[in-house]
């Protein structure tokens, strides 16, 4: 089922329209979840950072031993062929991804150098400016990278996330705050998190167990030139019941504001506001 509409596919070296069939059955990234993917966005007649998202694709296939076939700077040649089907008013979901093809002896270990590529664009649109979601804990926890590909944006690794939001949203709340291996606060189910109390914004310190994102390096930029102080840190879950404000941030909404995390409601949400004013400000110089 495709996530959007309007799609177009990048596979065999040209654009098709529409969702074309990529894998095949014995394909190991099918079996055995050898697959890695990123996500960049179109929006106002922008693509912020998707040269970095491109080359955060091929670090990704690095970490599953999947051999990248594509420079992040073809990469993003081809994507910028591919928006140019749509208009400045639409906004698209970019998904670049590699899976491996052949299995080693054993059939467990991706066979280097045999590799599938496509990108898939579809339009989604943003998120209204005012959306606030609202978030609760789950009991399903980061893993460590002993454990699992956490210094890769994998598919193999969202299962994972889909029990978290799907507890969550069985309990009548929009998304998770996520602990780590220790019980510390990591991220949400879907996207980094940052908490305000004080005009001092705070994020989880980067710990190898969820994926420290773009987008979340460029909130920290953005509000450090703009003279908040930004830490990064160990939190906890009683920080963010005595936060001023939560937001969330990724490539999908580039912030999300939190209207409530369990009983605790975040009424005022000044520094969320700004933080959305400051990417946008940002992403129309940088385009």
């Amino acid at each position: 089922m495709a996530f959007g509409k309007s799609i177009r596919t990048f596979w065999d070296g040209r654009w098709h329209d529409g969702d074309m069939a990529v894998m095949k059955a014995a394909d190991h990234g099918i079996w055995q979840g050898t697959s890695v993917f990123d996500g960049a966005r179109w929006f106002d007649g922008l693509c912020p950072d998707l040269d970095l998202h491109c080359a955060r694709l091929n670090r990704s296939a690095e970490a599953l031993m999947i051999t990248p076939t594509c420079a992040p700077e073809d990469m993003a040649a081809i994507i910028r062929e591919g928006l140019q089907a749509y208009g400045p008013d639409q906004a698209v979901y970019i998904r670049p991804m590699y899976w491996a093809l052949h299995g080693s002896d054993l059939g467990i270990a991706p066979l280097a150098g045999a590799t599938g590529f496509a990108i898939s664009l579809e339009e989604v649109a943003m998120p209204p400016a005012d959306f606030a979601t609202t978030v609760t804990r789950t009991r399903f926890r980061r893993p460590v990278l002993e454990d699992a590909v956490c210094n890769a944006k994998a598919g193999c690794l969202y299962p994972n996330n889909a029990r978290m939001l799907v507890e969550a949203q069985q309990k009548g709340f929009g998304n998770a705050l996520v602990a780590d291996a220790l019980g510390n606060l990591a991220e949400s189910a879907t996207a980094n998190v940052f908490l305000v109390k004080d005009g001092v914004v705070s994020t989880p310190i980067a710990n190898g167990t969820f994926l420290a994102g773009i987008t979340r390096a460029r909130h920290i930029a953005n509000l450090r030139a703009d003279g908040f102080e930004v830490r990064e840190t160990v939190l906890t879950f009683e920080d963010a019941h005595a936060a001023d404000e939560i937001f969330l941030s990724g490539n999908f909404a580039k912030v999300t504001a939190v209207k409530a995390f369990d009983g605790t409601e975040y009424p005022n949400r000044p520094v969320t506001a700004r933080a959305r004013q400051l990417y946008w400000e940002w992403a129309a110089t940088a385009a």
